[in-house]
């Protein structure tokens, strides 16, 4: 009995030790993260010219209310855009944009299948979402970009606020910056109207749907001479 108690605590102790690894374990990265935070980034001028949005260096995504209790998320995989900067004012820039619907992805098979159909996306009778800017507005230090979005054949006036981060030179020579973008948006001026009310009030699936945009868009190295 006594071998077997020193079993049980010798075991209990290499259990103890490998815990108090794992949980010190995150704490160099963590330092990592702080130090890289507080870092300064000289960041390079932002030039105005024609950018193209680096789909793999870029998220579209959105957040529904489900159930009243918890947020469902996901995202649009195949998109392209266009960003026209002005840098001498930037409220004359300009943004183009569109995502293939059927490339929505939530995570969940059986559910995207059913947001292809007719009763949220009809993806095959309305196969692109577009974004065309119509002017951008200067509020203090931040802008707001108002444009016409087109879903499921309805086209209805948005606002989104926006952020950027200062350009840096990509190792290729290209010319890079960030966009960052909130807004909500009312499915139903849509005509996407699935779902129900729940006996308690509220429904089974939000109306509102926050969209979040986090953008890098890239503006090539121009080409030297003979190339």
């Amino acid at each position: 009995m006594r071998k077997f108690r020193n079993a049980i605590l010798a075991v209990s102790l290499v259990a103890l030790a490998a815990a108090a690894s794992l949980l010190a374990g995150p704490a160099a990265p963590r330092a990592l993260a702080q130090q890289t935070k507080a870092a300064k980034v000289a960041y390079a001028p932002l030039s105005g010219g024609e950018y193209k949005i680096d789909p793999a260096h870029s998220t579209i995504g959105f957040q529904i209310r489900h159930y009243e209790i918890n947020w469902v998320g996901g995202r649009f995989k195949d998109f392209s855009g266009t960003i026209r900067y002005d840098e001498q004012d930037p409220t004359k820039s300009s943004v183009e944009f569109a995502a293939k619907v059927e490339s929505i992805d939530t995570g969940i098979a059986g559910r995207d299948k059913h947001l292809r159909t007719a009763d949220f996306f009809e993806v095959e009778k309305y196969p692109e979402m577009t974004f065309k800017s119509t002017r951008v507005e200067r509020k203090g230090k931040t802008y707001v970009l108002h444009g016409d979005l087109t879903l499921k054949g309805v086209t209805k006036p948005v606002a989104l606020p926006f952020q950027l981060t200062g350009a840096i030179k990509d190792p290729r020579g290209g010319t890079r910056f960030g966009v960052e973008a909130r807004t909500t948006i009312d499915r139903r001026d849509f005509g996407i109207t699935w779902g129900k009310a729940l006996e308690g009030g509220g429904f089974d699936l939000g109306h509102e749907v926050q969209v979040e945009l986090h953008l890098e868009a890239i503006k090539a190295a121009p080409k030297a001479a003979g190339q």
